[in-house]
């Protein structure tokens, strides 16, 4: 049929064709809206009071309009509802989600954004309201929904076609259209023609989420350089954008400022405190700082907000638990009895919460132990650690995290050597994984608890700075410091072999220099070929050979 003979979908139509949710814990809204729905000309109406017959009727059902309140009474909300809608895929791209709300805090709708709604309805709501803003978002659905079933499909060349062809048959919804091609040209990998969109959007008009677009483009092309402060110049005229605090935070760990980055992350927190993956993200890269106050509280925040989401997983109450673990350790007083008492709180929570599982059991026991072990209760940590040890006798089947858990807790009870077999045995396991590596590497150079790492870390660091500036006796003092502290550390005792050889050069007649050089590379004689130093390491040795023949 020729398109302009069409006849055109009426308001009415355009309702009555679809299905629609509504979830409000008052009956009486419920019905109110079923009855303005009505009125508009929709049939397929079903009601719902929370979020898990909202998800469970989603599962099983096509919807194409959800009208949720935010506010739900005890329990989860309208952005929680949205977040596991979306996660799980439940709602096809042409479902419109409208969140309805009588609140209007600025933390309520940046929580909800992060899920983006389609829609915001503030209540009260009449008839004429409904069916103006309503009837909008379905005129464009409509419009746009060939484009969105090809999206559903992952058929992304399809859905450009259609993009293409749409720009000049409906130019009404160009920015929407645009925005589409970008996403669309990111997704297949085409990053020429991407960020040809975005910068002809530009062209014509600054629009923040081109800005956002086009930086992302340049983060895939490796040019740090250009997004990075094209990132802090959107953040600078949009403070409340937070999807650029999250591109900027990778852009600055993709070059290796990742204090920095947790400085953006901070921040963004700040302006939307309710986003899970963001606060569990501060945390990961707070910890990979040695800023355990910082992480301590971004895992606290991830395991609250997450009991009500769908991201909630044990991994966040073992982890708060670990940060908690080396805050206290060797901390006796009241603060780091409570730091421990919260340590442990959080795995009775785990448990609890994740009940019948026989390795997080054992994960909270190894844990537990190594908190009793901080805290000097040196029997109660050697009695737990004796009741585990049978159930940890095969490293094949503990998994990394827990063998490297188990590790950790046996250097922190003075079972070095069973240590050292374990992450041996690991190694073989997980050798072909060089994050697994990297890991195993690190527990091995450094088996000593959190506070001592930083402090080993930081002589390192004034030990270089002493060396490079030309002051070889102030460095050796200094690495010999850190070596009271970590003995067998690959990198400590190369530096120190470094600074030894080069007095040794300046200096006639001391033989002993080279007989301590030789005694911190005898150190390291165990070194597997796989390590980070391996390669220095046995060049310092021949240096060595070649200084004293």
């Amino acid at each position: 049929m020729n398109a302009s003979k069409t006849k055109p979908v009426s308001h009415t139509e355009a309702f009555g064709s679809l299905a629609y949710l509504v979830i409000d814990d008052f009956e009486n809204f419920r019905l109110s809206m079923r009855h303005m729905l009505r009125s508009c000309g929709a049939n397929n109406i079903e009601l719902v009071a929370s979020a898990n017959p909202a998800v469970q009727y989603c599962t099983y059902n096509n919807v194409d309009v959800v009208l949720c309140d935010y506010n739900l009474g005890d329990g989860r909300n309208g952005q929680h509802i949205l977040e596991e809608l979306r996660h799980k895929k439940l709602l096809k791209r042409s479902s419109l989600f409208l969140m309805v709300t009588s609140e209007t805090s600025r933390e309520m709708v940046m929580g909800a954004r992060e899920n983006q709604p389609d829609a915001y309805l503030t209540k009260p709501i009449n008839r004429s309201m409904l069916a103006k803003r309503l009837g909008s978002l379905i005129s464009q659905r409509n419009a746009l929904l060939p484009i969105n079933r090809e999206i559903d499909r992952e058929n992304y060349p399809e859905a450009i076609s259609l993009c293409v062809t749409a720009l000049a048959r409906v130019p009404r919804y160009k920015t929407w259209l645009m925005k589409t091609l970008g996403e669309l040209y990111f997704l297949l990998g085409d990053l020429s023609h991407a960020i040809k969109v975005y910068d002809d959007v530009l062209s014509q008009r600054e629009l923040s989420w081109a800005r956002l677009g086009r930086c992302k483009v340049l983060l895939a092309n490796h040019r740090y350089d250009e997004a990075v402060p094209g990132l802090h110049q959107l953040i600078a005229d949009h403070p409340d954008y937070v999807e650029a605090y999250d591109l900027l935070a990778e852009g600055l760990e993709r070059q290796n400022r990742p204090g920095q980055a947790q400085k953006v992350l901070e921040r963004a927190t700040r302006y939307s405190p309710n986003a899970v993956l963001r606060q569990k993200h501060l945390a990961e890269l707070a910890e990979s700082n040695h800023d355990m106050e910082t992480a301590a509280q971004a895992w606290r925040k991830t395991v609250s907000l997450g009991t009500l989401s769908i991201h909630d997983s044990a991994a966040h109450y073992l982890s708060l638990s670990q940060t908690l673990c080396d805050l206290s350790e060797g901390n006796t007083d009241k603060e780091g009895e409570r730091l421990a008492k919260e340590a442990f709180s959080a795995l009775d929570s785990m448990e609890a919460r994740f009940s019948n599982n026989d390795i997080l059991e054992l994960r909270s026991q190894i844990i537990q132990c190594r908190i009793h072990a901080g805290q000097e209760h040196l029997r109660e940590a050697a009695a737990l650690l004796n009741a585990i040890r049978p159930k940890l006798k095969n490293s094949r089947s503990l998994g990394l995290e827990t063998g490297l858990d188990y590790a950790k807790t046996l250097y922190r009870l003075d079972h070095g050597t069973e240590a050292k077999t374990l992450l041996g045995e690991l190694s073989e396991h997980f050798g072909e994984s060089p994050e697994a590596v990297k890991k195993i590497e690190s527990l091995l150079d450094e088996p000593v608890g959190f506070r001592t790492k930083i402090k080993a870390r930081r002589l390192n660091h004034e030990g270089i700075a002493a060396f490079e500036s030309g002051n070889l006796e102030e460095a050796r003092t200094i690495f010999t410091k850190a070596l009271e502290m970590i003995p067998n550390h690959p990198a400590l005792n190369l530096n120190q072999v470094q600074v030894l050889m080069k007095e040794y050069r300046g200096t006639v007649g001391h033989t002993n220099l080279a007989d301590l050089c030789q005694q911190h590379l005898d150190r390291l004689a165990g070194l597997p070929k796989q390590h980070g130093q391996y390669r220095r390491y046995i060049a310092l040795q021949r240096k060595l050979k070649a200084l004293n023949p």
